[in-house]
Order: C-alpha cells, then structure tokens, then sequence
C-alpha cells in the first residue's frame, strides 16, 4: 500500500486542482490530502473560503481518499500523523524540494516527493488558478 500526501490552499476549486489531485492518486493506492489553514497561507492572498469548507470540498473530490486541515502552528504535525510514502508536490508549488527533503528527514520521515504534471489549458479562457476567477469575477461584476 503506497500512501500519497497532497497539499495546498484549495481556495475556489477549479479544474488545476482536480488534475492536481488525480496526478497525486496516481501516484499510489491511498491520497491524503493537507488543506493549508489561511493562517498559514503567506505566499499569497488570503483564502476567501472558509478552512474547514474547503477541507470538505477538497474531502468530496473523487481522487481523495482522506482530506485533513494543516497543523495551526507545524505544517509536519500532519505529515508525521499520516506517515506518507510519496509527497506530491503541484508542478507550479512554491516548495523547494532540496529544503523539504531535508526537513522531513530531520523529523525522520523517509518518502519520496513527486511533482505532478501541469494541466495544459486547452483555451485562453479556461480557469486553471484561483487569482484568475477572482480577477473575472472582478473584471465581469464590476
């Protein structure tokens, strides 16, 4: 049994993070998903979805066998709780894999990390990030 771990923000669902999720299932027989806590989003603007409404949206996708809400205060609480052999990174993520391999290892965790592939977009108007529907929705409702 290969276990699979995937996370992000998951902020306003759309058809990257259901390749994303896929991808990352692919990659073994059981996917866990950490759905970041806004507290914890700093790379990028805060989530308009409500913390545990997007777990339970990221919990209703059919690639997922579990979905989780990150740790508050440690982003590896979890992963050391759900003990993965595989970490899937998205292809666009912000992690560099060399950091988190080597902090993982200090916590004694041995599993590989994978990126998944990009999602090409079949036309210009498809909807692959989150920035880019709220942009439209500003841009169409203004």
């Amino acid at each position: 049994m290969t276990r699979v771990v995937a996370q992000g923000t998951f902020d306003i669902l759309h058809p990257g993070h259901v390749h994303y999720l896929q991808d990352a299932a692919d990659m073994g027989d059981e996917l866990h998903v950490i759905v970041a806590r806004s507290v914890n989003v700093t790379h990028k603007e805060t989530p308009i979805v409500p913390d545990e409404q997007r777990r339970e949206m990221v919990s209703a996708l059919k690639p997922v066998d579990e979905a989780h809400l990150g740790h508050p205060e440690d982003i590896f609480v979890p992963i050391e709780r759900i003990e993965p052999d595989v970490i899937a990174l998205g292809y666009d993520q912000h992690h560099d894999d060399e950091q988190l391999e080597a902090a993982l290892s200090a916590r004694g965790l041995d599993c590989d990390i994978c990126r998944a592939s990009p999602l090409e977009a079949e036309a210009a108007d498809r909807l692959l990030s989150t920035g880019r529907i709220i942009d439209r929705i500003v841009d169409e409702r203004s």
